[in-house]
């Protein structure tokens, strides 16, 4: 995975050459000249659907929040161990199987995408043209890790609630949304999580042909790493999703989806004293408590596969919490808080000479 990341951001670079661009590291923008500095993506004929819609967004959102990147995270179990597990359900068809194998999923990962955001947010500096105008150039930061994933970030002014009862269910919840005006499109629905059919991504593909996969989306971009993310977080992210569904599958009550939404902006915060993840109804614990008891389950769990690399892979994850000087988020605003965008820029410019080289 990490190598076609690679080559997918070599051929980019190679094109922007020419125009002498680079890709900017960060999730945050560099800065922003104003709203009408922001263009729409342009798009024609029977696309111009995708044009008017990002209008839509920019008149409900603002454009500055357009601004946001991230890494979407598409994760899907292989057809081989699908079908086994169908042999030994008792579902009518495999894809039935497979659409609630992967409801299933959404809901733990959702449950604990607070988790990955903690363990992930790199992004706690920001220009202040993002707020004002007049602040650009001015480095601001908001005690927060990750502001994409953070209560100023891309979300539904109202926390959905869907019914993960079974595809059709899920479906419906999210075309009710649709009808009542709460959401323009399917699309607009700003979930940790996703369930994705083959193809177009849309809900009549996903109700008639089923779930392909999940797309996490909680993910910020690591500007320190050439590719945006590292190596052991995208195993971590797999070992992750394999301790979820090794869990007892339970309902996904109202009040535990809106539960699961705060705690992921709480886990977007840079400072963890101010942190605290709710785990149930009237009960809490601090973030970092609440993430090393998630972990030392994890191990306790792949310690009976006894490869000693799985261990590892979660001892990565470990030493973030144990020490606070591993949190990427804590590194990047040492590095970046005294000028931003200049030494982003730089950062830019080495990551292009050392990706241009593996070519």
């Amino acid at each position: 995975m990490l190598e076609e990341l690679q080559k997918m951001a070599v051929t980019t670079l190679l094109h922007l050459k020419t125009g002498k661009e680079l890709m900017w590291p960060f999730s945050n923008p560099p800065y922003v000249l104003g709203e009408k500095d922001i263009p729409i993506a342009s798009y024609e004929g029977v696309l111009r659907g995708k044009e008017l819609y990002r209008e839509y967004l920019a008149g409900k959102y603002g454009k500055r929040k357009m601004l946001f990147s991230g890494i979407h995270f598409n994760f899907s179990f292989s057809e081989k161990i699908l079908e086994e597990g169908y042999r030994n359900s008792t579902f009518a068809s495999l894809q039935k199987y497979k659409n609630q194998i992967y409801l299933e999923l959404a809901k733990k990962v959702t449950k604990c995408s607070w988790l990955i955001v903690y363990l992930t947010a790199a992004s706690p500096v920001m220009d202040g043209s993002f707020f004002h105008d007049e602040d650009l150039g001015k480095v601001v930061l908001k005690n927060l890790a990750s502001p994409r994933c953070s209560k100023i970030g891309y979300w539904n002014d109202f926390d959905p609630l869907l019914d993960y009862e079974n595809l059709q269910s899920y479906v419906k919840s999210i075309e009710s949304y649709v009808a009542q005006g709460q959401l323009k499109e399917a699309a607009e629905l700003y979930y940790p999580v996703r369930l994705k059919p083959k193809g177009e991504n849309t809900l009549e593909r996903l109700k008639n042909y089923g779930v392909d996969h999940i797309e996490l989306r909680m993910l910020d971009l690591n500007p320190l790493e050439p590719v945006g993310i590292r190596r052991e977080d995208l195993k971590f992210l797999h070992l992750f999703i394999l301790y979820l569904m090794s869990q007892e599958d339970r309902d996904f009550l109202p009040f535990e989806q809106v539960m699961a939404l705060k705690n992921t902006k709480r886990a977007a915060k840079y400072a963890e004293d101010g942190i605290w993840i709710e785990t149930g109804w009237n009960s809490a614990m601090p973030v970092k408590q609440a993430a090393l008891h998630v972990l030392a389950s994890m191990k306790r769990f792949f310690q009976r596969i006894g490869k000693q690399e799985l261990m590892e892979i979660i001892y990565f994850q470990e030493q973030k919490i144990f020490c606070p000087n591993n949190r990427y988020a804590v590194q990047i605003k040492s590095m970046f808080e005294k000028d931003y965008v200049k030494r982003e820029i730089e950062l830019a410019e080495q990551h292009a000479r050392v990706l241009t080289d593996m070519k």
